[in-house]
């Protein structure tokens, strides 16, 4: 499942970029911090709603995780 750990590279580019935990994303978001380490390990790729959750709450568009490349559009 390649493509859920690509996802999980931007995710992390942007706790980092926003000085946020992957804890704190879950306890704002309601997404499971297991859900999230699953994620990470490459076990579970995110549905599109919880894909849609992160993204509004980074306040980023949902391509961000779609796009090719490891930047945010500004």
């Amino acid at each position: 499942m390649k493509g859920g750990v690509n996802l999980y590279k931007k995710f992390e580019s942007l706790l980092k970029e926003r000085n946020v935990t992957a804890y704190q994303v879950s306890k704002n978001t309601g997404i499971a911090t297991a859900t999230l380490s699953e994620w990470k390990k490459g076990t579970y790729t995110p549905k599109a709603d919880k894909l849609l959750k992160i993204a509004q709450y980074f306040e980023v568009p949902i391509e961000y995780f779609l796009e090719k490349r490891d930047e945010i559009n500004e």
